[in-house]
């Protein structure tokens, strides 16, 4: 629903009014704004609650190109799946830079999904070989949902495979997406997904890496999109120090990414192997992908500047459809 003084927006709203490719081009904004230090982001909050297995995040930021300021709220709940809950609970809080005003109250979840998809896309197709066709996800969540959206957004995919521990669930995911798309998905076997893979996108909740260095091919790219702490990882150190290496913001990375944090402790890189963030890419600073042999790894923990970004084409959409609709 929206309100007229303050627009309250569910998960439904914010899938309505962030459609997959205003959500690629918003984020073009938010990663130009965080790599010319335009975007004022503090490093988030953490706090964890062991008690509950479960964690807590607060993300703050501004945005001055669009005068946005906001806060997401994210919880992590190990133990809801057995629950039948979601694993994550969000909620985003939208303020007028200039004035100070609530502008919206959004559903986070859709939110975080939805731009942590988009920009998996814009690394993508920034840095994935134009001919990728093959496609693998690791994890059949809600993540996966949007990697898959967004990846097939500027690729043109023939052939997409999910690997899950839990075969149930990821035969109901397959069933849930595949009427939506004209390639197949099935169920693969990681060894057998990475080897085939021109693109990879992980989105679990793995502590350890979720396939071996050795079956990465040349010319791959892959999106790591699940861990979001120092002593969580998904990537190979192998695999990391074999790779052109891409992030979102270099100082969160460093603080929170296991996959890098992990190889740089373990003596497979150091910090000079971190190469651009996606934004100096985006700048012209750097090229990016230069060969089609090299494997390019773009590693996000998420930044507050995504959300706010995202959330101001939203509020941009809704004062479209409210001009078009006379509302």
């Amino acid at each position: 629903m929206i309100n007229r003084s303050m627009h309250i927006l569910s998960g439904e709203d914010v899938r309505r009014f962030l459609p997959m490719k205003d959500a690629i081009s918003a984020m073009r904004d938010a990663f130009t704004q965080i790599s010319n230090r335009q975007a004022r982001v503090p490093l988030r909050s953490q706090i964890d609650l062991p008690e509950y297995h479960a964690g807590a995040l607060f993300m703050p930021g501004f945005l001055p190109g669009s005068h946005t300021l906001g806060i997401k709220i994210v919880t992590l709940h190990g133990d809801n799946p057995k629950k039948g809950l979601p694993f994550i609970h969000a909620l985003m809080v939208l303020m007028d830079g200039k004035t100070g005003m609530p502008l919206a109250v959004l559903d986070g979840e859709q939110l975080t999904a939805i731009r942590t998809g988009a920009a998996s896309g814009l690394a993508t197709d920034l840095l994935a070989r134009q001919t990728s066709e093959i496609l693998t996800i690791f994890g059949a969540g809600v993540q996966a949902r949007t990697q898959l959206e967004a990846v097939s957004a500027v690729r043109k995919l023939t052939k997409v495979y999910i690997v899950d521990p839990d075969k149930v669930r990821a035969v109901k995911w397959i069933n849930e997406q595949q009427p939506d798309y004209p390639f197949s998905i099935s169920i693969s076997e990681s060894a057998a997904g990475v080897s085939q893979a021109d693109i990879i996108c992980t989105s679990t909740t793995a502590s350890e890496p979720v396939f071996s260095a050795s079956d990465v091919r040349p010319g791959t790219h892959i999106n790591a999109i699940g861990a979001y702490r120092p002593d969580k990882r998904e990537i190979p150190a192998g695999t990391v120090a074999r790779s052109l290496v891409i992030v979102d913001e270099r100082g969160a990375c460093l603080a929170e990414a296991g996959d890098l944090v992990m190889a740089l402790k373990e003596g497979y890189i150091d910090q000079q192997h971190i190469t651009a963030e996606l934004g100096e890419i985006l700048l012209g600073n750097h090229p990016g992908r230069t060969t089609e042999e090299q494997i390019t790894l773009f590693k996000s923990v998420g930044n507050a500047a995504q959300d706010l970004a995202a959330s101001a084409q939203i509020m941009k959409n809704i004062d479209t459809f409210s001009s078009k609709s006379g509302g």
